[in-house]
Parts: C-alpha cells; sequence; structure tokens
C-alpha cells in the first residue's frame, strides 16, 4: 500500500480509485511492454563498445553501421521487467552544427553587421550524415531510445540532436536518459536501472553559447579580416585573423602580464645578512625587515651591527608542521598539474584523458567537484591498486590504517565525482589496442600513474614534521632562522610530484650568544614578473569565468594556432605582433574587449539557464545586442585598430572613405514562393537590377527589372495582404517617358503579386509559379484599391469623388485581355438610394471579413460578377452629402489608365509635363472639381506624342489631378465610367516603358506579344549572353 494509501486508511476513509491515474498508469505500463527493441547511442565508439561489453558480459554481436568508425553492438539484457534487444551504436561528438543560412555562410555575402540578425540554422554536416542515416535506419524498428551521452552540458546537447534525428523518423518514440560517471559494470548497471529524462534547460545553454559563439565569432572575425588585409596587404594577405569571445580574453591574459613585464622599472634593495657554521652545515638568519630602499639608513643599521657582532639568542620555538596532501583531483587541476609536473600541455591532456575514460581505466575526466561523494567506495578502489609493484605497498596501508580519509574541497558540479581510478593495469599499452598507442610515446601511462599515484596521496594522511625557529638579536636587529625536521612523510611516499626536505639547525638554547660566521650588507633588485605558463593562464581563465573546465585547452590551442602568442624554450606564452596589436586596438577604442568580464558575464547567465532561473531566449537577445552595439562601434573607431597595428607591421594603407571594405548587406525583400528562403535585391554586372533567391543555385528563381528602373531599394512599409509575410514594398526610380504619365518617376509599390499594375509594368513572372491565390472575381472586391503607397508616393491621402478609397495592402485588379466596357446610361433620381453597377443591375452589398484595416466595412459589387464594379458603403453616403449626382453610384474616371488619387506634391505629375499649353475644350468630360475638363497634347518625344488628353483646367498648381486620354471610349459627364479593368487593357498595358507602337484597336483580340526569355534561367529581361548566372 502506498503512502497516500495507508493515510486515507488511518483516517478511516476509504481511498476511491482515481480514474485518470489509473489510466494513465496503465498506460505507462502498456508502453513500457511494448518496447522489444531499444537504441542506445553514445557519444564516442570507445564509449559504445565499453558499454555494451559490459552489459552484456563480452557476449554482444557486432555489426556494421553506415559509418565506418561508428560500429553497431547488439545484445540482450533485462530492461523495463522483461527482455529486450539491445542496439548499442555511437556519434562522433556533435551530432549537428549551427550555421547561417544562405548566402549570410558566403564572406562576402554581406557586411559583417547583418551576422547579429542573419538565420541561423542546424544542420547534419556532410561527414556525419552516414552517422545520422545509421540512426534513422535502427530507431526504425525500435521502440525506445535511451540516450548515453557525457553527462556534461555538451553531452546533454549532442544527447536532444540525437533525439531531433529519431525522433523526425519516429516522433512517438520513448526517450530515456542514462546518468554514469565512469564506464564500470556497477556504473552502467545502476545507469540502466535509474534511468531519467533528458535535461532539456542544460541542452539549452548550450544552443545559446553556440549561437552567440557564432554570431559573435564570425561578425568580428569578418570584420578584422577583411579590413586588416587590406591595411596591410602584404603582411595579412592570407591571414584569418580571427575572434572569438573566449580565446580574446585568454589573449589579453597573455599581452597584460607582458605589458607589465615591459612596464616594470627594477628597483634596487639593501639587507643584512647573518650566517653561522656549525658542523652539519651553515644556518642562515634572515633579516626581520626583510629589505630596505634606501642605501644609506641600511648602511647605518649594518655598521651599528658591525661595532659589536655577537648574536643574542632571544627566542627558540618548536611546533609540529604538517604538509597537507592534495584535494581530489578536478579538471583544471588536471591541466595545471599535468602542465607543471608532467610538462604535458592541457590539449593533450584531455585527449589522454578521454581516450582512458572510454577504456574504462579512469572517471570522467570533465568535472569541477573536488569532494568525494559518500556513496562512492574508496577502499574497494584503493583495494584494485594493492597489485601494484610501485605503490601496492602504499595502497594495502592506507586500508590497514583505518581506510581513505581523503580531504574534501568545496566545488562541486553535482553531475560527476573527482577523477579517479577504476580499474588498475599493471601495463596500460598492453590493454590498449595498437590504434589506440599510435602517436601517445608515453604519456597515457605517465598521466595514468599521475591519476593512480594522486587519487591515493590523498586518500593518504598529511606529512608530518617538527619546526624550529630561532630568533637572534645583533645591535637590536632581529634576524630568524628555520629548521624542519621530518617525522612521517605519509603521502609523500607515493606523492614524487612534491618535495619536503628536512633542514637541519643545531640546537640552541635561549639567552645564548655566539659569534656569526659572517654579518654583511647585500644589494639587489626587483624583479619583473615571469611570463604565463600554461598552468597560470589555466588558472585566471578559471578565477575569471573564461570558458569552461572543458574548453580551457581550446581556447589556449587557438591563439596558438592562430599565432597571437607563441612559446618561449622554457614553455612560456609570449605574445606575436598581430596579438599585441589587436589586444592595444580594441583597448584604445575604450572596450575592454581583452578583459574577461563580457565573457564571464555570460558564463554565469548559462549557469542560470541551466538552474532554470534565467530564459534562454532572454540570455540570447540581450547578449545578442549587447555585443552588435560593441561591434557597430568598434567599426566606426577602426582606424585605432590601423595605427595600434601600424605600430608592429609598419606604414598602414589609406582606403578611402567612399572604398567598400565590407560587401553591401543582403535586404529580405520576400520570402521565395519557390522554396521560401529570402529573396534580395542584386544589382547585374552591365547595370540594372534583379531579385534573387538566396537559394540559388539549387532555387534559380529571380524577377529581373526592366532597364528603365534606374534605382531600387527596400522600404520599411510591409504589404498587408502578400504572403507570406513578411513582403517589404520596394522604392522605384523610373526612366522619365517609360511609365504612364498618371504614376510618378519615383513610386513606392509591392512586388508580391498583390500589386497588379506594378506586376504588369515590371512583367514579374516569377510569381506565375509561386502560391500566390489568383484573383476570382469574388476576391476582386478586396483587391480593387489602389496600395497606400501610391498616396505616400504622392504626398497627399485625398479620395476621389466616387470612386474607392484606398486602404492598405489593396490595389487595383487588372486584365490585359478585357475590352473596356461602356458606362451604362445614368438612372433617373427616383428618389430612393438604390446602386447600379456598371451593368446597370442593383448592386449587391457585402461585408468584408479579411483581417486588416477594412474589416467590418461595408462595400458594394456586381451582384452578377460580369463586371468589376466596387464602391464603400459609407464612400457613397458621403458622396450624396457632399453633393454627388444621385442615381447610379459609379467610380469617377481615375485619369484613364492610372490609379486614382495619383497625386504630387502640390498638383500631382501633372499632365503638363508631357502636353502642350493650348487648352481646348474636353467635349463635356468633367475633372474632380466638377468643371469641364480641357483637352491638350502630348509634345514631349516618347510612344504617346501626339496623342490628346483630358486634364483640369485650373492652374498647375491648383489641379485636382484628373487626367484622361481623349481617345478613350468612355461615357462623358459626371456619371460616366471607364471599367477599372480599363487599367490593364491590352492597348497599352505592353507600351509601358516601350517604344512598342500601340495597337490601333483596343479589341478582346489585341494581345502583347510574348517578350523574349533566356534561354538559361527562362527568365525575360536579358538574353544568354547577358544572364548574370552564366558569369
Amino acid at each position: 500500500m502506498n503512502f497516500q494509501a495507508r493515510l486515507f486508511a488511518s483516517c478511516g476513509v476509504r481511498m476511491l480509485p482515481q480514474p485518470w491515474r489509473l489510466f494513465s498508469r496503465a498506460a505507462e505500463d502498456m508502453a513500457l511492454q511494448r518496447i522489444r527493441k531499444v537504441l542506445c547511442v553514445a557519444e564516442k565508439n570507445d564509449a559504445a563498445r565499453g558499454i555494451a561489453d559490459l552489459l552484456s558480459n563480452s557476449r554482444m554481436r557486432r555489426r556494421e553501421g553506415f559509418s565506418k568508425f561508428n560500429k553497431i553492438y547488439e545484445y540482450d539484457y533485462q530492461m523495463f521487467g522483461q527482455n529486450v534487444t539491445m542496439v548499442m551504436t555511437s556519434v562522433s561528438g556533435h551530432l549537428l552544427a549551427h550555421d547561417f543560412k544562405l548566402p549570410f555562410r558566403r564572406w562576402h555575402s554581406c557586411n559583417p553587421l547583418a551576422l547579429f540578425d542573419a538565420e541561423i540554422e542546424k544542420y547534419c554536416p556532410e561527414n556525419y550524415v552516414d552517422i545520422k542515416k545509421t540512426l534513422e535506419r535502427e530507431v526504425r524498428q525500435c521502440q525506445a531510445l535511451v540516450i548515453w551521452t557525457d553527462c556534461d552540458r555538451e553531452g546533454e546537447n549532442i544527447g536532444f540532436e540525437i533525439i531531433h534525428v529519431c525522433k523526425a523518423v519516429k516522433p512517438n518514440l520513448q526517450v530515456f536518459r542514462a546518468r554514469f560517471s565512469e564506464i564500470t559494470l556497477h556504473a552502467v548497471r545502476t545507469a540502466c536501472e535509474n534511468l531519467t529524462q533528458p535535461d532539456q534547460k542544460t541542452s539549452d545553454a548550450v544552443d545559446v553559447r553556440q549561437e552567440l559563439d557564432l554570431r559573435i565569432g564570425a561578425a568580428f572575425t569578418r570584420f578584422q579580416t577583411l579590413r586588416l588585409r587590406k591595411i596591410f596587404p602584404d603582411i595579412l594577405a592570407d591571414q584569418l585573423i580571427s575572434y572569438g569571445s573566449c580565446q580574446f580574453p585568454t589573449l589579453g591574459f597573455v599581452v597584460e602580464r607582458f605589458k607589465a613585464i615591459q612596464a616594470f622599472v627594477p628597483e634596487a634593495f639593501y639587507k643584512i645578512k647573518v650566517t653561522h657554521d656549525h658542523d652539519d652545515g651553515s644556518v642562515v638568519f634572515n633579516w626581520k625587515r626583510n629589505r630596505l630602499f634606501n642605501h644609506t639608513a641600511c648602511l647605518v643599521l649594518y655598521q651599528m651591527c658591525m661595532e659589536d657582532p655577537v648574536a643574542t639568542v632571544v627566542e627558540v620555538v618548536s611546533k609540529p608542521k604538517s604538509k597537507w596532501r592534495p584535494l581530489p583531483l578536478d579538471t583544471v587541476e588536471l591541466e595545471k598539474l599535468a602542465s607543471r609536473k608532467l610538462k604535458i600541455n592541457a590539449k593533450e591532456t584531455m585527449r589522454i584523458a578521454e581516450k582512458l575514460y572510454t577504456q574504462g581505466f579512469i572517471s570522467y575526466p570533465r568535472t569541477e567537484t573536488n569532494v568525494f561523494p559518500k556513496e562512492l567506495n574508496l577502499s574497494a578502489l584503493v583495494q584494485q591498486q594493492t597489485q601494484d609493484p610501485s605503490w601496492g605497498a602504499f595502497a594495502q596501508r592506507i586500508l590497514d590504517q583505518g581506510g581513505p580519509t581523503p580531504r574534501s574541497g568545496t566545488k562541486s558540479d553535482q553531475a560527476h565525482p573527482p577523477i579517479h581510478p577504476t580499474k588498475y593495469t599493471a601495463n596500460l599499452q598492453a590493454s590498449l589496442t595498437r590504434a589506440d598507442i599510435t602517436g601517445w610515446f608515453g604519456n597515457e601511462q605517465r598521466l595514468y600513474e599521475f591519476i593512480v599515484r594522486h587519487f591515493l596521496a590523498c586518500c593518504s594522511q598529511d606529512a608530518k614534521g617538527q619546526e624550529t625557529t630561532v630568533e637572534i638579536d645583533i645591535a637590536n636587529e632581529r634576524f630568524i632562522a628555520q629548521g624542519l625536521m621530518i617525522l612521517a612523510r605519509n603521502y609523500l611516499e607515493v606523492y614524487p610530484y612534491e618535495k619536503w626536505s628536512d633542514k637541519v639547525i643545531p640546537l640552541y638554547q635561549k639567552g645564548s650568544r655566539f659569534q656569526p660566521t659572517t654579518v654583511e650588507m647585500v644589494d639587489g633588485e626587483t624583479s619583473p614578473p615571469l611570463l604565463l605558463t600554461e598552468a597560470d593562464l589555466i588558472a585566471l581563465m578559471e578565477k575569471h569565468g573564461i570558458g569552461t573546465d572543458a574548453t580551457h585547452a581550446e581556447h589556449i590551442e587557438t591563439i596558438k594556432t592562430r599565432m597571437y602568442v607563441g612559446l618561449t624554450a622554457d614553455q612560456r606564452f609570449l605574445p606575436g605582433h598581430l596579438g599585441m596589436g589587436l589586444v592595444e586596438g580594441y583597448d584604445s577604442m575604450g572596450y575592454e574587449m581583452s578583459k574577461p568580464d563580457l565573457r564571464a558575464e555570460l558564463e554565469a547567465d548559462l549557469k542560470l539557464i541551466c538552474e532554470g532561473k534565467k530564459d534562454k531566449s532572454a540570455v540570447l537577445q540581450q547578449q545578442v545586442q549587447k555585443y552588435k552595439q560593441v561591434f557597430i562601434e568598434a567599426v566606426a573607431r577602426a582606424n585605432k585598430l590601423d595605427q595600434a597595428l601600424a605600430q608592429y607591421f609598419g606604414e598602414a594603407t589609406e582606403i578611402a572613405e567612399q572604398e567598400e571594405v565590407y560587401p553591401a548587406m543582403p535586404v529580405s525583400i520576400r520570402k521565395c514562393p519557390q522554396c521560401n528562403n529570402d529573396m534580395v535585391l542584386k544589382t547585374k554586372k552591365n547595370g540594372g537590377f534583379y531579385l534573387s533567391c538566396t537559394g540559388y543555385p539549387a532555387c534559380k528563381t529571380a524577377a529581373w527589372f526592366p532597364d528603365f528602373v534606374l534605382d531600387v531599394a527596400r522600404d520599411e512599409s510591409v504589404c498587408a495582404v502578400c504572403k507570406p509575410h513578411p513582403v517589404h514594398r520596394l522604392k522605384f526610380k523610373f526612366k522619365r517617358g517609360s511609365v504612364p504619365p498618371v504614376m510618378p518617376l519615383e513610386f513606392v509599390g509591392c512586388i508580391g503579386g498583390c500589386d497588379e499594375m506594378l506586376t504588369e509594368l515590371l512583367d514579374l513572372k516569377y510569381l506565375h509559379r509561386s502560391s500566390q491565390p489568383a484573383s476570382s472575381a469574388s476576391q476582386q472586391a478586396n483587391h480593387l484599391q489602389v496600395s497606400n503607397s501610391f498616396n505616400r508616393a504622392s504626398g497627399e491621402n485625398r479620395h476621389v469623388r466616387g470612386t474607392t478609397n484606398p486602404a492598405p495592402g489593396h490595389l487595383l485588379s487588372l486584365s490585359s485581355t478585357r475590352a473596356p466596357r461602356p458606362a451604362p446610361p445614368a438612372a433617373p433620381d427616383d428618389g430612393n438610394n438604390t446602386v447600379v453597377c456598371n451593368c446597370g443591375n442593383e448592386a449587391l452589398l457585402l461585408t468584408v471579413r479579411k483581417e486588416g484595416p477594412n474589416q467590418g466595412r461595408q462595400f458594394y459589387k456586381c451582384s452578377a460578377s460580369t463586371c468589376n464594379f466596387f464602391l464603400w458603403a459609407d464612400q457613397q453616403s458621403e458622396d450624396r452629402s457632399n453633393g454627388a449626382p444621385r442615381g447610379p453610384a459609379l467610380p469617377q474616371p481615375f485619369a484613364g489608365r492610372g490609379p486614382a488619387g495619383f497625386q504630387r506634391p502640390g498638383g500631382g505629375r501633372g499632365p503638363e509635363l508631357f502636353g502642350s499649353n493650348s487648352s481646348d475644350s474636353g467635349g463635356g468630360t468633367v475633372c474632380k472639381c466638377d468643371q469641364p475638363a480641357v483637352t491638350r497634347t502630348v509634345q514631349k518625344d516618347g510612344p504617346n506624342k501626339g496623342r490628346q488628353f483630358h486634364t483640369c483646367s485650373k492652374p498647375r498648381e491648383q489641379q485636382c489631378g484628373f487626367f484622361q486620354w481623349a481617345d478613350e471610349n468612355v461615357a462623358p459627364g459626371p456619371s460616366g465610367d471607364v471599367s477599372l479593368n480599363h487599367f490593364g487593357t491590352s492597348g497599352c498595358s505592353r507600351g509601358f516603358g516601350s517604344k512598342a507602337k500601340r495597337p490601333s484597336s483596343l479589341s478582346p483580340g489585341a494581345t502583347a506579344k510574348k517578350p523574349r526569355t533566356c534561354s538559361i534561367c527562362h527568365q525575360p529581361g536579358h538574353t544568354r549572353k547577358t544572364c548574370p548566372q552564366n558569369h
């Protein structure tokens, strides 16, 4: 009976079954019972082999996967209360990688600043595709997945990459996490019996770190490299000048120490030294003042001592002295001690340690813990080492004297114990395969021995001794000597990496007097600090929170391979000219980027994400914005970087301000209708513009703008209609005479397919293959309005009497084949409010359902959907109240083929620009002012020269913007109408911007000639010879 049942029973209450709990538990049990085959995935092949060997009692069956480096091991095992088949395989570290989407991966695709906001994707690198295929194949036959990756941040993230790949194949897969710290039989069996769930928060922290490292590193690396290669072409022409938010502070520590040495000014000092010889050697008495920096003062005191140089013993103190045994071993200490004691660098140390771990000889080598957990059986581990001829007797003595008593440190990562041996081997090389041994040169044996000896030392006792301190007086000046007698070496017997030796002094009695052998005044000089060793550098990185115990070695290796630092003969770090210049350059900008503060703050945030105290996206956004601001200001002060490096590389090459150091930043206009990648504006090699898909060459979708487009740029406004959002409008600058007179030369419009006038004008054929819905008769009501970009271009927002009210994102419907419909005769004013369409029938009243600024607004349309009539209901009411003629409420003619309401500031794009000043009567045509229009003739060279048009009769600055071609077939008068479809008739839709002769007839049969297309990309506007894809 469980606790809850006992509780209710004790209270005299009968506990009724809870159906949902019973069902949930039963469903869970049923799911577990259905598991017959389990896929297990480790982080490395060695680990997979080791775990499978232990769990199968060496009876596993090996077979090949798609990757020759990652084998598959099968064995039977008891799990989930039943016999299951275990399929154990592995990855090789991270299975997926972060990178920018195309085209941002290419160095010259964008300004580095764009990388702070560019889209990032996770993908499987080509060399890991075989591993991915193995997982996908194997998981199809399995009902559960167990993650056996290392139990640290990176291992957790790798686990989620495996889960992502497997769940893409089998979404309902059950997932478990095995947690272990060593590959031993007890550890892996315990992990199998206590499966848990993967930790999403820990994985999130790694995702944040990876994305930030990519954005920051790529942006600054491209900035530095592209600029400095131009500034110092002779020296840095082929140099990759990388930046990393960890490697740069690491470099900063080296430069800071070097500059401290350079700035050091030695200072002379003076002191008095006393010696006393005896039968067993000589005793040196040190001056209690230590030293003086004033020569005269020291000389006076020395002369006083020499006047009566007899020493009196004033104090003799003898007390126990201990030399503490080492703390349990964590990763940082392992790297430091291996560097100092074994002369093995940190990168090689970690490589060997990982190999020893996967072979089962030591526990997990990446740990921040320096205190052994109580549940760890230390005696059993010590017992394993008793058979060794070198340290076996010492291990047995630990057991005989009460067992292991290790010191406890203060650090714990709550994940892994300190590094310790897990298995004894007499000859490590004999236990490894030939492939494992290759290139190791015996360091694996030395490192394994060091780990064993360190473990036994920390399980032993402190070294014990007796220290004697003798203090003497000469002319009131005090001098001290110390002697040491070791009583028990204890841990030092097994730990030869530390020294502690006897220092014999004679037996002095308090109050006795003796004649010193020498009393002399010596001088010296203060010395500068030493250059940093690798151990010193790791200690500084740990102190300031730069990187983690798992990444220290990588960052140090990076600054070495980039030639930012070098090593002296005694293996100390010396900064190179490039490293010095970079640090000094950034420091002179006012940003201490070589200081650890920025990165340390990020590491602290990552820890809080792991603990669930901070949100992943909030940390990411905050850090990106912080570094982005630093980047912007660093670019603005880039000359400081040039000046700093010029001190080392000579005079910098001058770069004109207008010269492009970085490529232009591609701005996304819309998503490609074919592949959903970004489409960006580009410039043709021979001049002109086009819209290109960033997925090229896989996707060849492009829109080629005609030659009469002089300039085009992205507008910040976004179309409310076109999808997928966002589709940015474009600012066009057209060649004079190439567009309809009513259209401004500087025009803002949408190329997403909704703006049919612009689609016709630019002949945007890339939209024909898109998923844009075709305009049906029922949709034309919403699409029969001019985009507000027209009004924005005109600088005004007037409504045309009797026409539609332009709304954002709505536009004119066009037809290039339908002939204009003559307007119906005006219906008599019979006193009612009936609205009649262009067909002469009663219009249908509908309500806008689509989301947008006009949702809920009522409008009229043709009830038979045979004409394109459209009128807002509230517009019709306004027109009647403003004295508009009653009867059929038809849209007023809107300048022939131009959109209603097109006006330039101060009167609009006046037809006077094109026509003569002769003013004939407009033949009964009325302008927007309700005044008779005048007729003029186009005088400007172009396709419309000699053609007559009607326009407002007022002076230019007072004109209403009305325009109508005189030869258009429209009914005159205030009730006259031109079908809105008239805008796109074949009679002149192809004439926009071209010199083709206008057809004499506007009949439905008058169709435009199909434009010539390129034979490579099949797009109009250019030929094979000038195709950008052919260059």
